[in-house]
């Protein structure tokens, strides 16, 4: 995935026969675009302080994951998904779920990602999203905190085992990991994330 710029009117949209933006269940893609999603929700720093301080009560954690499971039920229900209903969608499950009215426009950064990343999975990219988890799992196996939060992820998603919706183990092709890339180069933060570059952000 490229470097991105935000832009509220962006949106994705199944093609017909499609009747909602769900990867076919025969292919790794769904499985892909999961990870994605969960990996963003991950990278919410306002989020993780919740987790870490359990403004959801003892069920923070599950209440994170479950917030990642509204995003993709977004995709697998919909025909039609844009950017601020994602954000939407994360303020409410935070308001709901940890009782925290946000105001910072942090979730729209968020919100955008996970609409390119399905924009990305739909083109047939993975090895950004591979890097994103091998570097969260990097950063767990050496007890290095994401955003100096714990951050907990219940099964190894690139290996799922009971869902129906998710594919196979990637191949030895999917799992390779390039060490440098030659073009389309993207900004980089001290985690190895992805940045996004707001651009044009006018909200009232």
């Amino acid at each position: 995935m490229n470097t991105i710029t935000i832009d509220e009117t962006s949106f994705v949209e199944a093609q017909e026969p499609n009747k909602t933006l769900i990867f076919p269940t025969e292919t790794k893609q769904q499985a892909r675009f999961e990870l994605g999603v969960s990996m963003w929700i991950h990278k919410w720093e306002i989020l993780c302080t919740a987790v870490e301080h359990s403004w959801g009560g003892p069920e923070s954690s599950d209440k994170r994951d479950w917030i990642t499971k509204l995003v993709v039920d977004l995709f697998k229900e919909s025909k039609v998904v844009d950017v601020l209903q994602i954000e939407e969608t994360l303020l409410y499950a935070m308001l709901d779920e940890f009782d925290v009215d946000i105001q910072d426009d942090s979730a729209l950064p968020i919100a955008m990602n996970i609409l390119k990343c399905w924009e990305y999975v739909n083109n047939g990219g993975f090895e950004d999203i591979q890097n994103m988890y091998l570097k969260w799992k990097h950063n767990k196996d050496n007890g290095i905190k994401e955003h100096n939060h714990d951050v907990h992820i219940d099964e190894d998603p690139l290996n799922p085992d009971d869902s129906s919706d998710e594919s196979d183990e990637p191949s030895d092709d999917d799992m390779e990991v390039e060490e440098e890339h030659t073009h389309n180069e993207p900004i980089i933060d001290d985690d190895g994330f992805e940045m996004v570059q707001p651009k044009g952000r006018h909200r009232h």
